[in-house]
């Protein structure tokens, strides 16, 4: 009888949907494992760091979507103190002579991504090649008046954290000055009006996609990636900036703002859509914005800036999807967008698909686990 009554209830459970049922984490064990699987096929795959990368055309390898998965590659290395880690940025570092796409005069963000990894290596070892191009690159933008550079969101994550480091090595409130400046033109007059929704709390990836711009289902376009840009940014903004910083509190407030408008839209299989308003535009699974809402929940609960009862199950659906249902058995990741500003751009995405670039998925799913792993 007592069996019967345990095999009932079992089925019961089984039938109720996942966001009813109170999940957990897996032991940090299972999460690492995870994390070395899906960096050592990367690892395996790319085994010259400086090799040239072809997709559409031929790229240098020390460009944005590289760059993002070296930010990942040293959040794991935080974690596990494997020196094949250590080693394989140094090499990428070496490979390009230290530099960027563009040379030191590039204000691109995109090229100056890499500098968040060389700066990095140099706190671990002080060898002055490192950070002498990136440096030089920052100091022209300091040094100018020019404030316009950043119009898309995705620029705050790949250029505020090379602000912010350099500020904090050289003791140098310059670089936090100038960092919020860029980032005010981007928030408060970038496309006339900014490019942030005080009323939603999310970001429009461009001036193309301000208002009067709408989704299908009528509703704003907030892309998926692109606000999860702007979270890192703000968590690697403030994981080195001093709180007496005028402007963090303003950094700090837009971080929380934004974590707490994306809990309600998180779909009940732990996964954002692409599109954050409009379920119906390209809906279903994706890993590269859910991994770096992943991450951003992660910081916050950590640093206890963000309240375990309202984000820590968010958090758990999200990993525990994206290591149940993106991991392939050799390592690959399934449901990564493609390269794009919105959408419908690097569709089709699913299980088997694969992303023009396949290293910055990789960077964001890093991210997140390093993250999630400090929790446990």
């Amino acid at each position: 009888m007592i069996c019967k009554i345990l095999f009932v209830f079992s089925l019961l459970i089984s039938t109720l949907p996942t966001d009813v049922i109170a999940q957990r984490l897996p032991s940090k064990n299972k999460i690492l494992k995870s994390l070395r699987l899906t960096n050592q096929y990367f690892m395996s795959k790319w085994p010259d760091a400086g090799k040239s990368i072809f997709t559409n055309r031929e790229r240098p390898s020390n460009i944005w979507t590289r760059g993002v998965y070296y930010e990942g590659l040293m959040a794991l290395y935080g974690i596990d103190k494997q020196q094949t880690y250590y080693d394989y940025a140094v090499q990428w570092g070496e490979k390009h002579a230290w530099g960027m796409r563009s040379g030191t005069s590039t204000r691109n963000a995109d090229d100056q991504t890499c500098g968040q990894t060389y700066i990095d290596l140099y706190m671990i070892d002080k060898k002055p090649e490192r950070i002498k191009d990136i440096k030089l690159s920052i100091d022209q933008m300091v040094k100018s008046e020019k404030k316009d550079d950043w119009n898309w969101i995705d620029d705050l994550q790949m250029a505020m954290p090379v602000f912010v480091r350099l500020g904090v090595l050289y003791n140098d409130t310059n670089y936090f000055h100038k960092m919020y400046e860029l980032y005010s033109f981007t928030k408060y007059n970038h496309g006339g009006n900014g490019l942030y929704n005080p009323v939603d709390k999310l970001w429009w990836r461009d001036k193309d996609f301000v208002p009067p711009y709408k989704e299908p289902n009528g509703e704003d376009c907030y892309w998926s990636r692109g606000n999860g840009w702007v979270v890192a940014a703000l968590v690697r903004t403030l994981q080195m900036l001093p709180v007496s910083d005028p402007h963090y509190n303003e950094y700090l407030q837009d971080y929380k703002d934004m974590c707490a408008a994306l809990v309600p839209i998180q779909r009940a299989d732990g996964f954002w859509n692409v599109s954050l308003h409009d379920p119906s535009n390209f809906a279903g699974k994706e890993t590269s914005g859910t991994a770096v809402f992943c991450y951003g929940f992660g910081w916050g609960i950590k640093k206890g800036i963000l309240k375990e009862k309202n984000y820590k199950q968010s958090i758990i659906k999200a990993w525990n999807a994206m290591a149940k249902e993106t991991i392939h058995p050799d390592g690959a990741l399934g449901y990564v967008q493609g390269t794009g500003k919105e959408p419908k751009d690097g569709q089709p995405v699913s299980y088997t698909s694969k992303p023009d670039f396949e290293d910055y998925g990789l960077g964001c799913f890093l991210l997140a686990g390093s993250e999630i792993y400090k929790i446990k």
